[in-house]
C-alpha cells in the first residue's frame, strides 16, 4: 500500500492530467470500468450528502472536521465524474436515490447528536474502504484511475482515524 499525504484535501490537477481514455480496450474491461466507476461516483454522491446533513450550525471542531470531510468526499466525487466522462460514459441515472440516501443518513445522525455522527462516519467509511478494495482488486484500471482510486481510498481511512479520535 503507498503512503499518501491525506492532510491533502484536493490534489492539484491541470488540464495535461483529462485525456481520452478506453481507446483500444476490451469491452469486457470497458464494461467493468464503466460499474467501476459509476459505483464509485454513486457511492461517493452518498458520502457528500451524507456530511453536508450533519454539519450544524455550531463553530465546533467536529463541524469543521465535517466540512474538511465532505469537501475531500466533494473531490471523490469529481474525480470519478471527471473520469467517466474521459471513457465516454455517463453518471448512474440511480446516483439520486443514494442522494436521498445520504440525506436521510446525515439527517437522521445529526437529529441523534454527536455520538450517531461519528458512529455513521465509521461505518459509512469502513464500508466504502472494503468496497474501494474489491474494486481494486476485480477491476483492470488504467494506472492514473488507479492511483486516484487509491488515494481517495486512502482519504477515506484517514476519515475513519478522525471519528474514532473524535469518539475517545
Amino acid at each position: 500500500m503507498k503512503d499518501f499525504d491525506i492532510s491533502i484535501i484536493r490534489p492539484e490537477m491541470r488540464a495535461a492530467d483529462f485525456k481520452r481514455r478506453g481507446q483500444g480496450m476490451h469491452r469486457a474491461r470497458l464494461k467493468s470500468i464503466k460499474r467501476g466507476l459509476r459505483t464509485l461516483h454513486t457511492l461517493e454522491t452518498m458520502a457528500v450528502n451524507i456530511y453536508k446533513f450533519q454539519i450544524a450550525r455550531k463553530t465546533d471542531d467536529l463541524n469543521l472536521q465535517l466540512i474538511s470531510a465532505m469537501s475531500n468526499e466533494m473531490t471523490h466525487l469529481q474525480d470519478f465524474q471527471a473520469k467517466l466522462f474521459e471513457y465516454g460514459f455517463r453518471p448512474s441515472k440511480t446516483r439520486l436515490l443514494y442522494w436521498m440516501v445520504g440525506f436521510v443518513f446525515g439527517l437522521l445522525s445529526r437529529v441523534m447528536g454527536r455520538r450517531a455522527i461519528l458512529r455513521t462516519g465509521i461505518w459509512v467509511e469502513t464500508k466504502a474502504v472494503h468496497h474501494y478494495e474489491e474494486l481494486l482488486r476485480d477491476i483492470e484500471w488504467d494506472v492514473e484511475t488507479r492511483g486516484i482510486i487509491e488515494k481517495d481510498q486512502a482519504d477515506e481511512r484517514g476519515h475513519i482515524k478522525r471519528w474514532q479520535n473524535f469518539l475517545k
